[in-house]
């Protein structure tokens, strides 16, 4: 549950300013941390932190427990004395600093880190093993890097024979232990930086609120290394139904993630396992973790893995207290922020008050002039965290240019906004002051903004659309945008809202 009334900022760390392709674990990341502090903020929310897929989103990852390497910070291996200033230089990005460009980072990092290992001591290397003791995680993730770049990069399923099946794989794990030491090092050196964020944060009064994808990529570590625990043919390694959700407010389709289901029978006679290990290892990353989908515990949308929209689904039931009993025996009250938007029923909100845990409301979703919608700030319960906005959401400034006229009066009246500038843009954009300011006002002991909205910013800000795959988790901004924000405004509505 949260306990004290308080507010947060929803920046991912792609998103900061970097001259490194995409922001980093480093030192702007720190500045950025500081200036929201001194604005009155006490949360810095990010989104996973995990590998991307091509397109570069975080939600369909190789690797549910790593890091992706493009967020390590090449300043931070030059301090370590691993790398040399030339090295650094050819890591340096000379496109937009308005859009990150994750192949790029992911070359030139993997290049540099490369040299680093090259340069690790013995003592070094000490840690490196410490740390992958204590994450059981990183042999199999390891092991599947390497062999995922034996197979030039195909999908686990379609590996030769003896080695798209674990088992047969670990055999052989002498055989790739050197190849696999790149693959530890580089997750000990991303684990360090990041913890060094984390406890800066934490020293300067900011909380990290982490987030964590339900589901996992057909393509991961995690599916190739713990294949029962997931709906799959036991033969050809097939997906049997796919995970998605039916037509709502973003898709009249509904959306086909394709990711495999859990397997929850064989989930819980495993006592949960893999799931205890994964809230365990996302609470050293966070001090609180929003679980994306969350609704899928209660009960989830199953397709049929040959289906071509997500229409033909059906709801099953999902493991409920079961798994949350068994996370509490392990680990006691974690802190956990439910993400429990979209079609839902009434097992939902009986899971959402059984677990005490946080749901969520998005004040875009609630100006319906004909509804009273649960989205509304008057009908906010205290236990939630109020959003202007999600990172899967249009900016506040372009969502009212989107918004059909009577959606955006009856948005303006509520609001309290009067006058005919509602469409000006920018850091003082009074319309988009008076949705803000209601969100503030509300009895959610957490509210939470998007970094896009504290500036005004239009759609072309927007970092993803759901349903569409490739031209989303693009936005980045700079050192100079940042120093523009209205300090002043914040820190007033943070002071005399009680944030």
């Amino acid at each position: 549950m949260l306990n004290t009334r308080a507010s947060g900022v929803l920046l991912h760390v792609t998103c900061l300013p970097s001259a490194y392709g995409v922001g980093v674990m480093g030192g702007e990341a720190k500045r950025f941390i500081k200036k929201i502090k001194d604005m009155g903020f006490s949360y810095w929310q990010v989104l996973p932190l995990n590998p991307t897929d091509p397109y570069g989103s975080p939600y369909a990852s190789n690797g549910a427990f790593a890091i992706a390497e493009f967020l390590i910070d090449p300043e931070g291996l030059l301090a370590m004395g691993l790398v040399e200033r030339g090295d650094v230089e050819k890591c340096r990005y000379h496109g937009s600093p308005y859009t990150a460009d994750y192949a790029f980072a992911a070359d030139t990092r993997r290049a540099l880190l490369r040299t680093a290992y090259r340069r690790a001591d013995s003592a070094l290397w000490e840690k490196v093993e410490a740390f992958c003791a204590e994450a059981p995680w990183c042999e199999g993730y390891s092991l599947y890097c390497v062999l995922k770049e034996k197979n030039g990069g195909k999908p686990w399923y379609a590996w030769d024979k003896e080695e798209a099946v674990f088992a047969t794989a670990e055999q052989n794990i002498e055989k790739y232990a050197e190849e696999q030491r790149f693959f530890k090092f580089a997750q000990y050196i991303a684990y360090t930086q990041w913890q060094d964020i984390k406890q800066y944060a934490n020293e300067h009064g900011v909380k990290i609120l982490g987030d964590m994808p339900i589901y996992v990529s057909a393509d991961s570590a995690d599916v190739w290394s713990n294949p029962a625990l997931f709906e799959l043919d036991r033969r050809t390694f097939a997906r049997k139904r796919v995970a998605g959700v039916p037509p709502d407010y973003f898709s009249e389709n509904g959306q086909l993630w394709g990711n495999p289901l859990y397997d929850w029978d064989a989930m819980e006679r495993d006592g949960y396992r893999w799931w205890i290990q994964r809230i365990r290892a996302a609470l050293k990353l966070y001090d609180t973790v929003r679980i994306d989908h969350f609704r899928a515990f209660a009960s989830y949308w199953a397709v049929p893995a040959d289906a071509q929209t997500a229409k033909t689904g059906e709801w099953l039931e999902g493991p409920g207290m079961r798994l949350f009993d068994a996370i509490r025996a392990e680990i006691g009250e974690a802190q956990i922020v439910a993400e429990d938007l979209g079609v839902f029923g009434e097992d939902v909100v009986q899971l959402l008050e059984d677990t005490r845990f946080p749901g969520m409301r998005v004040i875009q979703f609630g100006f319906d002039p004909d509804g009273d919608s649960t989205h509304l700030p008057h009908n906010y319960p205290a236990n939630c965290v109020a959003y202007v906005g999600t990172h899967d959401n249009n900016t506040l400034l372009g969502y009212l240019w989107e918004a059909s006229a009577r959606e955006r009066k009856f948005a303006l009246d509520y609001c309290g906004f009067s006058g005919e500038n509602w469409g000006e843009g920018g850091y003082h954009s009074p319309s988009c002051r008076k949705i803000i300011e209601t969100v503030w006002r509300s009895g959610a002991k957490l509210a939470v903004i998007a970094f896009q909205d504290m500036c005004g910013f239009g759609a072309d800000a927007r970092m993803n659309t759901p349903g569409r795959a490739a031209g989303n988790w693009l936005y980045r901004t700079t050192a100079e945008t940042i120093a523009q924000v209205d300090a002043a405004y914040f820190q007033h509505i943070n002071s005399i809202f009680k944030r």
